[in-house]
């Protein structure tokens, strides 16, 4: 019978649930059990396609085609496994299932309300992968904290779960702050979330408190006094310099074997040898790499967010790790080298550099800077999904003689249209159809023999993961070939341009497709370790 742990928040949100539902499922996988986990997102959007980053932060593609919150991505990280878009939920889903249900009469004339047949529904969404796989556990992360209005629901399903005999263990992931004026962390805040979440008649088995500082037994005590938890249920979850290495601080309090007590297994396998390994080689690293992401959804209000780039930077970090290298990854706007062009010289400071993909029109021209001065000066570039677009503009402008050579994104009127829309396409943004009408999810391509890509995958059909509308335009790929570039990927029938390199340069490459949604700790996506390759010759 399948375990399911659900994973609930409280006090503020981006406590990081994700990294602690990642890294609970790590340790039961390291003990020998097969494990899933599912994504909640109490939003009324269908899916996360048409979110902002700046907003939501990185929109992930599952091999499947779906476009996911990005909390999926530390799933497949951590687990080394393909989740199917299925393992996500949103409140779009749900309702629209419901509403499409009672319009063929599905429910036999009943008034169709909240409770039963909105919770029913979620219950069905959340069993349904036990019955399409042997799964030991399935994680549940619901989005939100525990209070807001939108997920009031799913908590009432997965309350309602283990009232009806599902295997269930509640784990409750509050805040623990600590004032600089008065130097103790308080728990009041984790006491008022806990009594919310009691009101809604969820006990949580266990309290995960997230704190700048490991928190110490008198906080703990008074914790599992108000809380009406076990002290030794009272898990801490402090700042640490390495995400991966949250698995282990959980190990080291014993969470695995105390979520398998609770639901009468134990503790058959002990594989954690080669994840201890990673973190101590990790934690020795000295040499670092300095690798600069040029990208144009960092900044929000005052603020600048790093998650519209999450799983960029997580293959930076396992590329620079297995390479034996700290990566020292820098932010960098795009729009900073068109008010200043001359800042487009502090690249030089840089090993290595990236620009990924992205969509609309701001940003691009220091876009275009950026991979000008990267060719001229001979610096590592790896040009992700657009990063790679804009580099076939560069290069068309510059090295072809085509000096108004952009892309139909950009400019509907260039004279030069090196890349263009998908035909199919037109129709569907004619029809404002943009959910989930990108080319999404994994598309195989042919590698050609003799290239930088091909000696980096070592084999000749590779598959990797989608998200865009445009492509290479076919009328100019020969014109672009006879200049120098090299397309050394193309689509199984030959019409799609995937991946592109300069054979004269350090490091010149770009893809129409996004490996790092692909790349894991222990194995680096191909195109990133090439980089990090070039970029340590560069050093």
């Amino acid at each position: 019978m399948v375990n399911y742990i659900i994973v609930t928040g409280g006090v503020i949100s981006g406590l990081g649930k994700g990294i602690t539902t990642a890294s609970i499922g790590k340790i039961l996988q390291l003990h020998g059990y097969n494990v899933t986990a599912i994504k909640i997102d109490p939003y009324m959007n269908f899916d996360a396609g048409t979110l902002r980053p700046t907003e939501h932060g990185e929109v992930w593609v599952t091999e499947d085609g779906g476009e996911i919150d990005q909390d999926l991505g530390h799933y497949e990280r951590f687990l080394d496994i393909n989740i199917p878009k299925s393992h996500n939920i949103t409140t779009g889903q749900v309702y629209s299932a419901v509403i499409e249900k009672e319009r063929k009469g599905k429910y036999l004339g009943k008034t169709v309300q909240p409770i039963p047949h909105v919770t029913d529904e979620i219950k069905e969404r959340i069993r349904l992968p036990a019955s399409q796989h042997n799964w030991d556990f399935i994680l549940v992360e619901i989005g939100g904290t525990v209070g807001d209005y939108e997920n009031v629901l799913f908590l009432e399903a997965v309350r309602q779960m283990k009232h009806e005999g599902d295997k269930v263990v509640f784990v409750h992931v509050t805040y623990v702050p600590m004032l600089d004026a008065l130097g103790e962390a308080k728990t009041k805040p984790t006491q008022h979330s806990v009594k919310q979440l009691r009101e809604i008649g969820i006990m949580p088995d266990f309290i995960i408190t997230r704190s700048e500082k490991t928190l110490d037994n008198v906080r703990r005590e008074k914790i599992a006094m108000f809380c009406n938890v076990s002290q030794d249920d009272v898990i801490s979850n402090e700042d640490v310099d390495n995400i991966y290495a949250v698995s282990l601080l959980f190990e080291k309090q014993d969470l695995c074997r105390k979520i398998l007590k609770k639901l009468n297994l134990r503790k058959d396998k002990d594989n954690l040898k080669e994840w201890e390994n990673f973190i101590k080689k990790i934690n020795r690293l000295q040499n670092t790499v300095k690798i600069g992401i040029v990208g144009k959804y960092f900044d929000i209000g005052a603020s600048q967010l790093s998650d519209s780039y999450i799983s960029v930077i997580e293959a930076v970090k396992h590329a620079a790790w297995n390479n034996n290298l700290k990566p020292d990854i820098k932010w960098i706007d795009s729009k900073v080298f068109e008010i200043e062009p001359t800042k487009v010289k502090t690249l030089d400071k840089l090993d290595g550099i990236i620009v990924p993909g992205g969509f609309g029109l701001s940003g691009i021209d220091g876009k275009i800077a950026t991979i000008r001065y990267c060719r001229e000066k001979n610096i590592p570039y790896l040009g992700l999904c657009l990063g790679m677009q804009l580099a076939v503009v560069e290069y068309a402008r510059n090295a072809c003689g085509m000096a108004d050579a952009h892309s139909t994104e950009v400019d509907k009127k260039t004279p030069y249209p090196v890349i263009d829309f998908i035909p199919e396409q037109v129709k569907i943004l004619q029809d404002s159809r943009y959910g989930a009408t990108m080319r999404l999810g994994a598309y195989p391509a042919v590698l050609k023999k003799g290239t930088i890509i091909y000696s980096l995958y070592k084999e000749t059909n590779v598959s990797e993961r989608h998200r865009h509308r445009y492509e290479v335009n076919p009328q100019f790929v020969e014109k672009l070939e006879s200049c120098g570039i090299v397309f050394s990927g193309r689509s199984p029938d030959g019409i799609l341009m995937e991946f592109m390199e300069l054979p004269n340069h350090p490091y010149f490459v770009g893809t129409q497709a996004h490996p790092e949604f692909k790349s894991r700790p222990l194995r680096p996506a191909p195109l990133f370790d090439g980089l990090i390759q070039a970029a340590k010759k560069r050093k």
